[in-house]
């Protein structure tokens, strides 16, 4: 009888270091543009003269915790603000089939196009002290109504930039349901709302907690809108950057950052754990 010999362990060996070659520019990317820069910040918040305890500033600091706040409830609103907006939209654009359909969804995901400032400078242009809201209610009642360099023109801001995101989420997560789930819905005497909100909604869950988890991290780090518009505007990413140009408080500005870095990870991987896909980092 002939003998077979086992195959040698060499050529696996040898494939297993090819493949580990290629994880090097990854690597080294990771090292250099986030590991060594985090672990720097995190020094740099620890090195002021509270120390360790600068990272419980944003509790124990009336200043840092109302801005937090703001924060964390104005991201908060525009991710609610920004699912149901896209839902009904994204829904609609799945559903039905009518003449400049592309286009229009070309034009409704327009938007991702432009930086933070050029929005701000959009919400100016629609509700600044020049803007065509104030002109019209300037023309109707005798007084023009301004909003663009409060909280209300920020929202208006973040919600200008986020619907395109979740919008292009639901399209695609609305085209693989199931259309017979809704017919049985329909035959069992279902009324449309009940359609939506038992069996359209449920499917859509995990879509819809993902893209909502990226809505609401965006709007927390969000910073050039915010830049545009902040003349009464207090959210952290403004406060980190008074404290580091304009009070030269280099600890507190990277405490306040490992902070808002670390809320917005956990409302990541948050969303990760509740929908077992992969929730792509905030851009």
């Amino acid at each position: 009888m002939k003998t077979v010999l086992p195959a040698s362990p060499r050529p696996v060996a040898a494939s297993q270091a090819v493949w580990l070659w290629f994880a090097v520019p990854g690597v080294t990317l990771f090292c250099a543009f986030w590991l060594l820069p985090m672990v720097r910040l995190v020094g740099v918040g620890a090195s002021g003269p509270q120390g360790a305890m600068a990272y419980l500033a944003v509790l124990t600091n009336r200043h840092y915790a109302a801005s937090l706040f703001s924060t964390l409830a104005l991201s908060a609103v525009v991710t609610l603000a920004t699912l149901a907006i896209s839902v009904l939209v994204g829904l609609f654009l799945q559903r039905n089939r009518f003449a400049g359909q592309s286009v229009l969804l070309a034009m409704l995901t327009f938007p991702l196009a432009f930086p933070g400032v050029v929005v701000g400078f959009m919400v100016i242009m629609l509700a600044g002290r020049q803007g065509i809201i104030g002109a019209v209610s300037n023309w109707l009642v005798g007084e023009s109504v301004v909003f663009a360099y409060s909280l209300s023109g920020l929202f208006l801001g973040y919600l200008y930039f986020s619907i395109p995101r979740v919008i292009l989420t639901v399209v695609a997560a609305a085209e693989k349901l199931d259309p017979s789930l809704e017919e049985a819905a329909r035959s069992l005497g279902a009324r449309p709302w009940q359609v939506l909100l038992h069996v359209v909604l449920p499917a859509l869950l995990p879509a819809l907690m993902s893209s909502g988890a990226i809505c609401f991290a965006t709007s927390v780090g969000a910073f050039g809108t915010a830049f545009t518009l902040a003349t009464n505007i207090d959210v952290l990413p403004m406060t980190i950057y008074n404290e580091f140009t304009g009070y030269a408080n280099f600890a507190t500005a990277a405490s306040l950052s490992i902070v808002l870095g670390v809320i917005t990870w956990a409302v990541l991987a948050l969303a990760r754990s509740l929908t077992g896909s992969g929730v792509a980092a905030a851009a």
